[in-house]
């Protein structure tokens, strides 16, 4: 992880809130942008707050509803251009616990725009046995997405058929940016 990389996690209070408690609430710092990164997690719809500081342009705070609870978040520079993106990671009530990412890159140390990772596709490869349980995190230049595998005995609570790992490369797309798929990886 980069020598810039600068997290001061705060697990309190929020401003927003006043003296009322928060699940979620980190300031992480990269190549001299911060994000505040806030989520109430008191049900299983929240909203989720992020607050960037220091884009040469637009510093607006974004407040989007999630389906789920906010369990972590990094900030990280995939494609090495010299502006970071932010991940968020949520996973859904019940006990699937399914999970999806929120994630926003830097334009040009500008802006934001919002990354986009394709479902999982049923059907596909990369999809078979999965029910859930996904955890994510940034590993050098990549996302990766790991989950256990389902065979189709296996009851929710006890998978058998191992871990897939997925791992994305951040690619620049037709509308915006993109999680592309780039490696499986199975153990």
């Amino acid at each position: 992880m980069s020598m810039a990389l600068t997290m001061l996690s705060q697990n309190a209070f929020s401003a927003e809130a006043g003296d009322q408690r928060v699940s979620f609430d980190e300031t992480m710092e990269l190549q001299g942008i911060q994000f505040h990164v806030t989520s109430m997690n008191q049900n299983a719809i929240n909203t989720l707050h992020i607050t960037p500081t220091d884009l040469e342009i637009i510093n607006d705070p974004i407040k989007q509803e999630v389906d789920g609870t906010v369990t972590g978040a990094e900030v990280a520079d995939l494609n090495s251009d010299g502006s970071p993106e932010i991940y968020i990671y949520i996973t859904s009530a019940g006990s699937g616990s399914y999970g999806s990412l929120v994630a926003y890159s830097v334009n040009n140390r500008k802006s934001l725009s919002e990354i986009y990772l394709p479902p999982l596709t049923q059907g596909s490869a990369a999809s078979k046995g999965y029910m859930g349980h996904d955890e994510f995190a940034v590993v050098e230049n990549t996302l990766v997405r790991r989950f256990p595998i389902y065979r189709k005995s296996d009851i929710n609570a006890q998978p058998t058929g191992g871990i897939r790992q997925i791992q994305y490369q951040l690619i620049s797309g037709e509308a915006g940016w993109l999680l592309k798929l780039d490696k499986v990886i199975e153990f």
